[in-house]
């Protein structure tokens, strides 16, 4: 599978792109919904994608990240890599997650889809904000 650069450079899909993005956009293990979250986001983007976020929370350290989406390939990296980052995180230090943190672990997410890292990080954020009860913050 080949795509044609602007600049007339062959990308091979699979030589070109990096170990984890291809781990990430392929990865379906977390790709579920999950009943009763402690924390739960959902963020659509401009470009039509919808990635939720749920969170399972015990003493303050997230135990379980899931997602579930609608959107690309670069989405689903991006979803997959923030649950990646957040699970057995501190709820305090989730918050340090950043869209460029999600591109940096990629390596080579396409800079044209860096809203996908963005609206990945959004929706985690609701989902920490969504935290109610005390014992899981």
């Amino acid at each position: 599978m080949q795509h044609l650069r602007s600049s007339q450079q062959t990308f091979d899909f699979w030589q070109d792109h990096s170990r984890n993005y291809l781990e990430m956009a392929f990865r379906h293990d977390r790709h579920e919904r999950l009943q009763n979250p402690d924390g739960y986001g959902k963020r659509t983007g401009e470009c039509g994608d919808t990635i939720e976020i749920f969170l399972v929370v015990r003493a303050g350290r997230i135990q379980t990240v899931a997602f579930d989406t609608d959107g690309c390939m670069h989405t689903t990296a991006c979803a997959n890599t923030v649950a990646e980052l957040a699970a057995g995180r501190r709820v305090k230090t989730a918050w340090e997650i950043t869209p460029e943190a999600v591109a940096e672990f990629l390596k080579t997410l396409p800079a044209d889809h860096f809203h996908c890292a963005e609206l990945a990080v959004g929706a985690l954020y609701l989902a920490l904000a969504s935290l109610k009860s005390p014992a899981a913050i």
